[in-house]
């Protein structure tokens, strides 16, 4: 057995994967990769190595700072992974949510059957 740790692993410990499962899963969808090349969940990891990866529509730059066993907590992470991610595409994450026309107050209801067409020609023309 060798000494590296799986890439899969490895974004499961540094909580960018709420599963490990749900990082292979990424990995073999091809969400994850270094050099513009798609991994494989057995990758093994090395400290300097930069991957890009697409996590639900945001898409994240991280380097590997240290290598790590187990999960570790939230605080802790900054440790082991750099992000260099750059800030426009928090920015533009942020003004997505902000902007997420399909947000309803709380105790307002169901749309009506009018509400409905309104919100569809909306979003569709």
């Amino acid at each position: 057995m060798s000494s590296g740790i799986r890439i899969d692993k490895y974004l499961w410990a540094v909580r960018l994967f709420k599963t490990r499962s749900l990082a292979t899963d990424a990995i073999r969808a091809g969400k994850v990769k270094m050099n513009d090349m798609p991994l494989k969940p057995s990758h093994e990891i090395s400290v300097g190595e930069v991957y890009d990866l697409n996590i639900e529509q945001m898409h994240r730059t991280v380097q590997v700072k240290e290598l790590l066993a187990n999960r570790v907590g939230a605080k802790l992470v900054e440790n082991y992974l750099a992000d260099l991610t750059p800030p426009e595409e928090y920015e533009r994450i942020q003004m997505a949510r902000q902007y997420s026309f399909e947000k309803r107050d709380r105790g307002s209801g169901r749309p009506t059957k009018r509400d409905r067409r309104e919100i569809e020609e909306f979003k569709y023309k």
